[in-house]
This record gives structure tokens, sequence and C-alpha cells, in this order.
């Protein structure tokens, strides 16, 4: 079967690449000829950044193919909050799935962001990382309740996290909320580094990396798989699919995703007296709306405002619902803090996701597809859950058991 060519991931210029990175880019090659490796993997974002990063330091022959430039699809799009909240609430996963597998998603989540914090320092990638609280708030009453029934069963659960209520709220973040919840733990980083980063750590692990070599067919054989784009063939044991959904070549999976556009405004720098004025602390905001919005500052005192998300909007509707889009998520924002109304954006940008109709990833095997492991469908949260994967896959591809890769099956 013929792989049917990926929609555009991105419009618009993100920040991320006007700040430097793209000097320090690697200019990887093409791929040509007839390839033997242990395991390729199909996609060049963050989430196949780590999972190369993790098979080679196992010590496993890794191949990986981008169709376009490393790090430059979703992952440039991405504002690159390290959450370990999932999309969905505790009490929406609990309702679904039972209290116990939402307490262990939950606990996965925590794990994984503290991991891929540890793993970043460790590696000494330069990607501005920073730890920051993040706030998950409402503005009405109505809304509060159930915010302060969520913070309740999580606490049950053992999650952490505080409670804020309204009239603590001004005074904690510079505008009025009816009650939030405050979790500690959370991070964020340059994305477009930070993949480049692991990109960098894979190669001088054995690694193989090729960018501008979209895959064209892949076809089981025996014991494994060939992966053929339009120069090269790659004979591997096994194929990793890193993509970010299901592209319509796996027709029977695509059906299972539904692709959102999410929009992102960046301000200009704010001075000292303007973040005074502001009266916003070093937290990473979402909100329970849904869809959501999401804010959180940049090394250089941007403020970085996100959401507004909607279903796919592609061809020539594209650019004017980018422009709308921004100007929504500006503008809700400015109600908030009224002083932003007054502050120019330098940039603006939509990035397209997948959804899953429950918030979680598809990570793992599938029974239509011998010698292949999926990573996909990380709506807001891919950086976190995409380094969850690159463990859990490794450890599939090993034989060793691993329950929790249940727990993110596509038969859950």
């Amino acid at each position: 079967m013929m792989v049917d060519r990926m929609p555009q991931l991105r419009l618009g210029r993100p920040l991320w690449l006007d700040r430097g990175s793209e000097r320090d880019a690697i200019a990887f090659p093409s791929a040509a000829g007839a390839i033997a490796t242990d395991v390729v993997i199909v996609g060049g974002g963050i989430t196949g950044a780590a999972i190369a990063w993790r098979f080679a330091d196992a010590g496993i022959r890794v191949v990986l193919l981008e169709a376009e430039r490393i790090g430059h699809g979703s992952t440039a799009a991405s504002t690159a909050l390290l959450m370990q909240e999932p999309d969905e609430d505790f009490s929406a996963t609990a309702r679904r799935y039972g209290a116990a597998y939402a307490t262990r998603i939950w606990r996965l989540g925590a794990a994984a962001t503290r991991d891929l914090v540890r793993t970043l320092r460790k590696l000494e990638i330069d990607c501005d990382l920073s730890r920051s609280d993040s706030v998950y708030f409402t503005l009405t009453a109505a809304r509060a309740r159930h915010l302060h029934a969520e913070y309740g069963r999580r606490r049950s659960a053992g999650i952490r996290g505080r409670w804020i209520d309204a009239d603590r709220a001004r005074h904690a973040f510079g505008f009025d909320a009816a009650g939030a919840i405050r979790t500690d733990g959370n991070a964020q980083v340059d994305p477009y580094k930070a993949c480049l980063g692991f990109m960098r750590t894979a190669v001088e692990n054995g690694g193989v990396v090729f960018e501008r070599s979209p895959v064209e067919r892949i076809d089981p054989v025996r014991h494994g798989v060939i992966v053929r784009t339009r120069h090269a063939t790659v004979r591997a044991e096994r194929v990793v699919i890193a993509t970010g959904y299901a592209t319509p070549y796996f027709k029977p999976l695509h059906a299972r995703f539904r692709m959102v556009n999410t929009y992102v405004v960046c301000t200009r720098p704010l001075t000292a007296r303007e973040r005074r004025q502001l009266g916003l602390g070093r937290v990473m905001l979402w909100d329970t709306d849904r869809p959501y919005h999401y804010a959180r500052w940049t090394p250089d005192h941007r403020l970085l405002l996100g959401g507004g998300d909607r279903p796919l909007v592609s061809g020539a509707a594209r650019p004017a619902a980018l422009r709308h889009g921004a100007l929504k998520v500006a503008g809700y924002f400015a109600d908030l803090f009224p002083m932003l109304a007054d502050v120019a954006n330098d940039y603006m940008w939509d990035g397209l996701f997948a959804m899953t109709p429950d918030g979680l990833p598809y990570i793992g095997p599938h029974r239509r597809y011998p010698w292949h492991l999926f990573a996909l469908g990380y709506g807001g949260n891919g950086m976190t859950l995409g380094f969850l994967a690159s463990r859990l896959l490794l450890e599939a591809h090993l034989g060793r058991a691993a329950p929790d890769l249940d727990l993110f099956s596509f038969t859950r």
C-alpha cells in the first residue's frame, strides 16, 4: 500500500524557528540506497526524536525517516507545556474507565514529566528548560463547583495540587478567577531545541537520521518490514509510526482521530513594569473551557497565548481561519488582562494535532499491522506523553512485560 501525503502540520512561522535555533540545526541527508537496521522510525518530531534516542541509547540500531525537516511540523507549532495532567479531567477518565485506571494514568503523567526533565538535564540539552506550576482555572461560579469536586477526586486518589479560591485568585494570578487548581512539578521548554537535542544524542549513540525522505510504502515481510522512500529501501525488524496521527494509509485507524487546528499568539517582550502591572507570576495557565485556552511565559518575557481549537480547516480557507482564531485567542486573554489589548503581537501561527475520543494517546501494537508499533494521538500534551511512549515502546520491542502499555492500547 502507498502512504498518502500528510496535510500541512502548521501555518505561520513560530517563535521557536526565529530564536537562533535554526543556526544550530543539523542538515540531515535524504535517504538513499539499501539500508538495514533493527528499527525504523517514521516521524521526525519530538516524539520520534525521543524514541530514536531511547532505542539508540539501549544499543538498538535505529533509522529515522522524516518527510520534511526535523522538528519543523507540529513540534515547532507547540507551546511546549510539559504537563503531567492529561487533556481530560481525572473525573472524566474515572467515569469512563474507573478510578484505578485514572489514577494510574495521572501517576504515569507525573512520572513522565519528572523523567523528561531529568533526562533533558542529564543529556545537557540546551532548550530553555524551566520548572513552572500549572494553574487550571475557571471564570464562572458554576464551573468552580465542578472544578472543586474535581480537586477533591484528585486528592482522594493521592494526586497533589492546591485549591485557590476566588478571594485569592487575583492576588495569585492577576485576574479574577472563580477557582483554580495549582499543581507543581510541571515545566516548559523550547520544543524545537529539545527535538534537535534528542536527535543529536540519538546520532551520537549510533542512530541514523534522514530528512526530506517521505515514506511511500511499508511492506510487511517475514520477520520484519521494508520501508520504502523514493530513493531508499530500509529493511528492519520493526517500524515505529510516530507521525502524531494515523495517516490515511492506515485507514482502519484513521477514523479514531479527530484532526484539530489550534492557534497561538506571541506578544512582543514585556517590560519589567508591564509584567508587574499584568500581575501574572511564572506559572502556566489553562482553563476549563472546551476547547481550552492556555498561556505561558518565554525566557525573553513574551506571553505565549494559545487555544481556540476547531476542527481541521485546510486549503484556501486556512489563512483566514488562522487570523480569526488568533484574534479570538488574543481577545480572550485581553479580557483577563486588559493591558494586553495595547500590547503588540509579534507572532501568530496554527498547529495541526489529533484528538482521540478519550483524550489519551494510542501507544503500542495493532493486530492489523504486524511488526508495527504506534505512538499517536497526544492532543495538547504531546511532549510528556510522547516521552512516556518512548519508554513503553522500548519495553514492548524488547519483549518485556509492560502492563502500562495496556492503558494506551487500541483495544482499551
